[in-house]
């Protein structure tokens, strides 16, 4: 049963002199545990992988999609099966899924040994090094990717007219993915930017849609080494953040060849990597 991504509360709204029970509207967070099955049929083991802080909806996306980001698998030729748990207690139901990863996948067990621990606010807290958190790219990025000022501009306000759950709670990130055009293809919603990232990047990888060529990505707050690095995995060449980007993520997306933008909103933008992609005319 999928669990909702919206709660009612009550509320005392002061305002002024004035306070006044009303109900409110959060946004869902709960834990997701990220366990995979691996090894030949014959002698199957399973790993925990991670446990996040996510809002509920597009589990299976957001499992397939932070095993891709990190690297532990590569397309969907690599996955057996992915469900939920049934097995669990009570409170464990419906925030526990397991990926059944197909035989020939060799799991590298030493570099799991740091024992992935994501938050909402965080994606890569607790890892030893930068060395340690840079996986291998699945494709090169395209660097005939041009986009327009012009459409650049007007991505914000797209992707505010589509987001559900933060109408109605203000509390929630978004990655959206556009074509060149500025058309929306898809909206990813969760309390995690990571994880909304991985939800759009799992769901574009089950529809076997990647490498994400000729394509743009917006994602809301600050643009972190992370998501660039979630972005580069994906194939996707131009990035466009609402917020500012770190020091390390502008020097991935140089590394790495993508069109890094920054700071997007109020009919403006600062370009940080590959200026030569944004046509200003």
């Amino acid at each position: 049963m999928t669990q909702p991504s919206v709660k009612t509360i009550q509320i005392k709204k002061v305002n002024d002199n004035e306070a006044i029970e009303q109900p409110d509207l959060l946004a869902v967070e709960e834990p997701l545990e990220i366990r995979v099955g691996y090894g030949e049929q014959s002698n199957r083991q399973q790993i925990k992988i991670a446990v996040t802080m996510r809002t509920p909806g597009m589990d299976i996306e957001l499992a397939v999609g932070f095993l891709f980001t990190e690297g532990i698998i590569r397309s969907t030729e690599d996955i057996e099966s992915v469900k939920h748990c049934e097995d669990v207690g009570r409170d464990e139901k419906g925030n526990v899924i397991r990926v059944e990863l197909k035989s020939h996948v060799q799991l590298k067990l030493k570099s799991l040994e740091r024992n992935f621990y994501t938050t909402s606010s965080c994606g890569i807290c607790g890892k030893n090094s930068i060395d340690s958190i840079k996986t291998e790219l699945c494709y090169s990025i395209d660097g005939d990717q041009v986009m327009n000022a012009e459409v650049i501009k007007l991505l914000t306000a797209t992707v505010n007219k589509s987001q559900f759950v933060f109408k109605h709670t203000g509390g929630i990130h978004a990655s959206a993915l556009f074509d060149l055009e500025g058309d929306m293809i898809t909206l990813c919603e969760d309390v995690g930017r990571h994880n909304a990232l991985d939800k759009l990047i799992g769901k574009e990888l089950l529809n076997n849609h990647l490498p994400l060529s000729n394509k743009a990505l917006w994602v809301s707050g600050r643009a972190s080494f992370e998501l660039v690095q979630k972005a580069a995995m994906a194939g996707l060449g131009i990035m466009v953040a609402v917020g500012a980007p770190s020091s390390l993520a502008v020097q991935l997306a140089e590394e790495t060849g993508i069109c890094l933008v920054g700071f997007s909103r109020n009919n403006s933008f600062n370009i940080y990597s590959q200026n030569n992609r944004i046509n200003i005319n």
